[in-house]
Order: structure tokens, then sequence, then C-alpha cells
């Protein structure tokens, strides 16, 4: 199977955009672009990220509490950032929770502490229990076909 292949047919799927961030050992504030996420289960309130084996925030973020931090248009460089590829000039603006550090301006945040994880071939999946969350009106960050787009545009988009 040609896997690139398979990634651009995966690309058809547009995503929501998130960043996951946790505090690390070092009480510095860690995150990973990630947008293989995905509610679960409303009773009990779970979520789930797909974090591939080889990025560092897979052994990073095992077993702590974190949050997923629903990007909002315009933070397409917070994207990046995450992503691994340094913003010059970017300010990301923290706020403390007890389950890890939130970005501000955020479309939504979930804050969740670790309830399961599963092998999901080269990938962990981290399932989170909900114990908070927040969010605001407004248009989001979206991922489609190797672009950012933000759901205000998506309609110009779609009719080139």
């Amino acid at each position: 199977m040609d896997i690139r292949d398979l990634r651009n047919c995966f690309g058809k799927f547009a995503t929501g955009v998130t960043v996951v961030t946790w505090k690390g050992d070092n009480n510095q504030n860690h995150g990973i672009t990630v947008n293989s996420f995905t509610s679960v289960s409303l009773d009990p309130p779970l979520v789930l990220v797909s974090i591939d084996k080889k990025a560092k925030a897979y052994e990073r973020m095992n077993e702590k509490p974190f949050v997923i931090n629903i990007l909002a248009a315009g933070q397409e460089a917070v994207a990046w950032q995450f992503a691994g590829k340094e913003q010059q000039g970017l300010q990301i603006e923290w706020e403390d929770t007890e389950c890890g550090p939130l970005i501000k301006g955020s479309l939504a945040t979930i804050e969740c502490s670790p309830w399961k994880e599963y092998e999901g071939g080269d990938h962990v999946l981290f399932v989170g229990e909900v114990q908070n969350y927040h969010y605001e009106e407004g248009n989001s960050l979206v991922f489609f076909q190797g672009k950012f787009l933000e759901t205000n545009s998506i309609d110009n988009y779609v009719k080139k």
C-alpha cells in the first residue's frame, strides 16, 4: 500500500486543529499539534488524541493530565509552532489549570486527567477523562488536503 497516497486519502476528511498541552517534569509547558482528536463518551466524559510513537510528546505526556486546545481562526502560527516549526516572534499566552496549561485565545479548551492508553500501530491513543471545559463563539482553524483553512473561508476554498 502506498502510504503517501493513503495519507492523501485521509486528507480528504477535514479536521479541526488542536494543540495538546501538559506540564513537563521540569514544570515547563509542553505541547504538540494534533488533528487526530475525537470525543469518545459523554458518560463518563472521555476524549481521545492520537500521538505518533516517534514524537517526543509520546513519552513526555505519558500518564500526565493534559489540555486539548481547539484552535480558533487566526491561530495558524500556534499550530505550526507546536508542529515543530518555530514561529519567530510568536508569543504564547498561557493560563495554568489543574490539568495543565491552556493556550489563551483558543476557541475551546478541554481539560483532561489520564484515563487509558491504547496501542494503535505506530501511534498511541491517549484517552482522557474530561474534568473541565470552556468554549467561545467564533470561527475555527481546520486542516484539509494538507492546508490550514478557517471555517469562514471554506466556502471560498470549495468554490475555487
